[in-house]
């Protein structure tokens, strides 16, 4: 009888200790090759965030598979989305990597746009910030020089439905004479415009700036003017931690009009910034993509932001910004798609005046 209630005692145990052992998700990656569509070109902030990113994935999805990026750009990020939405099949081999100009149609329901993300299954998502410059032989030496400055200014824009709707909705509101030449296929492609005196302002993510902007400024080829801002704890833009010495935007409107920011032109600035900055960027799995694929992918992302190594990235090369992996990235993504249908009714209609454009 001792004996057999030792057995018994042992079998429990033994089977305590396998429930104990993390379920193994099943997927494996050995030898493959994971394509990372990034509907820009390289050398924008999309494509250096996933040049980033790739190796430390390549190092945690199991199997160790090659992530090589695939730049797919054209209508304003538009064209990759759609060719993920409608090509890519859900076997974990091909992934997404979408930026705010790719959120920003869909939510403002452009017609171009096939794809859906709230079909798809996200595995991360960046926070992001944005630095706008300007060049100087204008004679601006900073944010406050722009009260009263009447001069033409050219912008390289993506679209009028791109992420480009920050920047230009910023420029309108603080008086800027701001012509924008439509057609550019990314932010990269603007910032060799300035480069080469195409156009004399532009802004660039924080992964974009920090690396390229910044040795500019230092050779005396650039002003900087202002962040767009984060949000802190309680909902207020203020100064970004990337360029803390900066104003954010609505410090710069304060300067320029002598009042804070408010109305229909703030609410829907403001809403679209939390929208294309806030949860910026982020990796896509295709719909149906089987549960062990959806774990595998978003416990490589948790191993990667974990990585003391990764995190050191993060603060030299993507300005210390929230990464946010699984349900922590669902959550927030959640917010952007629920932006007020009173700040998107007058968006689309700034969108339609100002630059002839129909949106929908």
């Amino acid at each position: 009888m001792f004996k057999k209630t030792v057995i018994f005692a042992a079998a429990i145990l033994m089977m305590v200790s396998v429930a104990m052992i993390p379920a193994s998700h099943g997927a494996d990656f050995s030898g493959k090759t994971i394509r990372w569509i990034i509907p820009f070109n390289v050398g924008g902030g999309s494509d250096v965030w996933a040049r980033l990113y790739s190796p430390y994935m390549q190092k945690n999805l199991p199997g160790n598979p090659i992530v090589a990026i695939k730049n797919m750009p054209g209508g304003g990020s538009i064209i990759g989305g759609n060719y993920f939405h409608m090509r890519v099949k859900p076997n974990g081999l091909t992934v997404f990597g979408s930026s705010g100009s790719t959120s920003f149609p869909y939510l403002l329901g452009n017609s171009k746009v096939k794809y859906d993300f709230s079909q798809y299954q996200i595995v991360f998502a960046s926070s992001t910030g944005g630095v706008a410059y300007i060049n100087p032989d204008l004679g601006i030496k900073s944010a406050a020089d722009l009260k009263g400055f009447t001069k033409e200014l050219v912008y390289a824009s993506q679209g009028a439905t791109s992420l480009d709707i920050v920047p230009l909705l910023a420029f309108d509101m603080l008086g800027l004479n701001v012509k924008a030449v439509f057609g550019y296929k990314g932010r990269g492609s603007g910032r060799v415009a300035f480069e080469q005196g195409e156009v004399n302002i532009d802004y660039q993510t924080s992964t974009a700036y920090i690396k390229n902007v910044r040795p500019l400024i230092k050779m005396g080829k650039g002003v900087p003017l202002m962040t767009w801002g984060i949000l802190d704890a309680n909902g207020n833009v203020v100064r970004d931690p990337i360029e803390p010495d900066l104003p954010c935007f609505p410090e710069v409107y304060a300067m320029v009009h002598g009042q804070k920011p408010s109305g229909p032109a703030w609410n829907a600035w403001k809403t679209f910034m939390v929208a294309g900055f806030g949860v910026q960027k982020a990796m896509w799995l295709p719909k149906k993509t089987s549960p062990d694929v959806v774990a595998a992918y978003r416990e490589a992302a948790a191993k990667t932001i974990a990585d003391p190594e990764f995190q050191k990235v993060v603060d030299k090369s993507l300005g210390g910004y929230k990464q946010m992996a699984g349900e922590d990235a669902r959550k927030a993504f959640d917010q952007v798609l629920s932006v007020d249908p009173a700040d998107k009714a007058w968006l689309i209609s700034w969108i339609e005046k100002k630059y002839g454009v129909k949106v929908k």
